[in-house]
């Protein structure tokens, strides 16, 4: 599947606000918590609860939410299918880091551990 230009563009505009309770819900469904949630987005960006609230109220795009967020050096260890795009072969880098936190969500909301899912170098 082939990432355009235009994709880019639409996902780097789009309003973590908006996501965000979609992000809850999803896991929610599936019996994992909000907490599991807030921790795995603070381990791929750095924002703890206090910061997510405040990037929230602000309306932040993604492109925002992104520039102001630390990246865990792991986030490169995040491979796979989302969203139909093998993730480590997105080369637009702001659609990278949204599909690695969508990523990050989908498989909390599968279940899977949370020392899994934060991923550590070997």
């Amino acid at each position: 599947m082939i990432v355009t230009a235009a994709h880019n563009e639409r996902i780097a505009k789009m309003i973590f606000a908006s996501v965000y309770p979609h992000y809850v819900t999803k896991v929610e469904k599936k019996e994992r918590t909000k907490e599991e949630l807030h921790q795995v987005i603070e381990w791929l960006t750095g924002f703890n609860k206090t910061d997510l609230q405040v990037l929230i109220d602000e309306k932040v795009t993604f492109e925002m939410f992104f520039q102001r967020a630390n990246l865990h050096p792991n986030a490169h260890l995040i491979k796979g299918l989302i969203c139909g795009y093998r993730i480590e072969e997105i080369d637009n880098s702001l659609t990278q880091k949204v599909r690695y936190l969508d990523k990050l969500v989908d498989e909390l909301a599968r279940g899977r551990k949370l020392n899994k899912i934060l991923r550590q170098e070997n």
